[in-house]
């Protein structure tokens, strides 16, 4: 089970026991991530163990020796009424940009250039606190001389981000060379999608 579907539930746990009248019952809702992925959750007591794989199924729990009541739908509605507070003190999971360059150097390709206002809208709406830009290469040079590229790539990168508003304090910038490639390659292989910057917005 993912850490943060485990905080979701023991929210909403909580919030479900504080609210509710006797005789209490526990409450479990499987929330899907921010992207719409679904994972899974296996709720256990002295009773038995019930799986919860589909969104915004929930499942009751009576007490530590009643296995867990089957699990059934409920409306995204009724789970946003009585669980609105907490769903919406969620932190928002981060979002990253993958910024592509031309070979050799620190100019990104036309396509990438058209993300930047994105980005910086993103950095805006989100008021950030923590904007991460790594540089990478492909295998073409030497190990060195990749470093020092990705390093120029993500400097690039952070110089236009500031210069369209962004705060330079909240930027840190760092070098991967051609030791985490995107797509894998043999050595010398001039692979676009690894001459990037990922730029990650908390």
């Amino acid at each position: 089970m993912k850490s943060k579907e485990i905080f979701i539930i023991t929210i909403l746990m909580m919030l479900f026991l504080t609210a509710c009248s006797a005789p209490k019952k526990n409450i479990f809702v499987l929330v899907p991530d921010p992207d719409g992925k679904t994972g899974q959750i296996a709720v256990e007591n002295q009773g038995g163990t019930l799986l919860i794989d589909k969104p915004w199924h929930v499942t009751e729990v009576k007490d530590s020796a009643t296995p867990p009541a089957p699990s059934r739908p409920m409306e995204e509605k009724e789970i946003q009424n009585i669980f609105g507070a907490a769903l919406s003190a969620q932190p928002l999971q981060p979002v990253t940009y993958i910024l592509n360059f031309k070979t050799g150097g620190a100019d990104l390709t036309e396509e990438s250039e058209k993300k930047l206002p994105e980005i910086l809208a993103t950095v805006t709406k989100r008021k950030s606190s923590d904007i991460s830009v790594v540089g990478h290469s492909d295998t073409v040079g030497t190990k060195e001389i990749n470093y020092e590229i990705s390093f120029k790539r993500a400097q690039r990168v952070k110089e236009i981000l500031i210069g369209m508003g962004a705060d330079p304090i909240l930027i840190s910038i760092d070098s991967h060379g051609e030791d985490n490639l995107l797509v894998k390659t043999q050595d010398e292989v001039a692979e676009p999608k690894n001459r990037r910057v990922e730029v990650t917005i908390r």
